[in-house]
């Protein structure tokens, strides 16, 4: 008499990864990289404030269409505090301020200065939120801002910058880190395309005191610029912003902003193949060192079997669902 064999437990099922979260990332990035192209046009004809307000008034109209035939209606109360908070500086104060301070410091300058806006975002969001500083997200963030530096070297002039364009651009990373961070609580109470819409309404409030610098200057600017203006608005505001919340709600942070230094190499490749404007070699190092770093902060760290059981993920990894 044989003994039947033994049926081995069935190995589980190893889940889908989740496609979405990151496609949205990259979605934001790619749009994000194409507004620097579009400012350059429509800056040339529209004053900060103007500009700012123009593109929240389009981006604006925008996403409220969007919401009235999804009919999403009004988040959740718990959901003010944050959508005031990232409205105001977020969507408001750094997008005016940036706007200023590239007319008082190079291009190059105000990339440095500005990228240190992702490492804030991730201290905040350790800080404030609880989230983790991963070693991966650490290491990559550190590779990506000396790629973003040594962009910002190749491209900076010589005598065009100030002490107030640096300002700037040091208030601009301040107010961009603590909107993001502001925001990442109010996706737990109302949808990526609610968050963003009332964000983006109460960036136009703040800004409407611009108003009538806009009217004037919209008369007399030339529909090139005005068209920029409008794309600024349709999206790189109302589309990449919705795409990054959607892919916020889903990760931390800190590695939502480590996936912000993707964008300078993003510009310069668009600015050589839209503009015309080839890059010189180091620039092209630096964007390759972005890269790079993006690469190492989204990567998953294995952990150890001691049990026989799956490994355990390193805290802070970008999940399908919300944390």
């Amino acid at each position: 008499m044989t003994t039947p064999p033994t049926a081995r437990p069935a190995a589980p099922a190893t889940p889908a990864r989740d496609w979405r979260a990151p496609a949205a990332a990259c979605t934001t990035v790619i749009l994000w990289a194409s507004a620097f192209v579009s400012i350059r046009s429509a800056g040339e004809a529209y004053s900060p404030g103007a500009l700012a307000l123009g593109r929240l008034l389009a981006g604006t109209l925008t996403l409220g269409v969007i919401l009235l035939v999804r009919r999403e209606g009004l988040p959740s109360r718990a959901a003010w505090p944050g959508i005031a908070g990232s409205g105001l500086l977020w969507f408001g104060l750094y997008m005016v301020v940036l706007n200023w301070a590239e007319q008082q410091v190079d291009a190059g300058t105000a990339a440095m200065i500005v990228n240190i806006g992702p490492i804030l975002m991730a201290l905040l969001g350790a800080k404030l939120l609880g989230e983790g500083l991963p070693r991966r997200l650490l290491t990559g963030m550190t590779v990506s801002f000396a790629g973003a530096v040594v962009v910002g070297l190749s491209m900076s002039g010589r005598g065009d910058s100030s002490a107030l364009g640096v300002l700037l651009c040091l208030v601009a990373a301040l107010s961009y880190a603590g909107g993001v961070v502001a925001q990442k609580p109010a996706l737990r109470h109302g949808s990526p395309l609610q968050i963003t819409t009332f964000g983006c309404l109460t960036g136009t409030v703040a800004c409407l005191p611009f108003s009538g610098v806009l009217v004037s200057e919209a008369a007399a600017a030339p529909l090139p610029a005005t068209l920029n203006m409008v794309y600024l608005g349709v999206f790189p505001t109302a589309l990449a912003f919705t795409t990054w919340a959607y892919a916020l709600a889903r990760t931390t942070a800190g590695r939502m902003g480590a996936t912000t230094y993707a964008v300078p190499a993003m510009v310069v490749l668009m600015s050589w193949l839209l503009l015309d404007e080839v890059p010189a070699p180091l620039t092209v190092t630096g964007g390759l060192l972005c890269l790079a770093g993006v690469a190492v902060s989204r990567t998953r760290a294995r952990g150890r079997r001691t049990d026989g059981g799956p490994a355990v993920a390193e805290a802070g990894q970008v999940t399908g669902d919300r944390p």
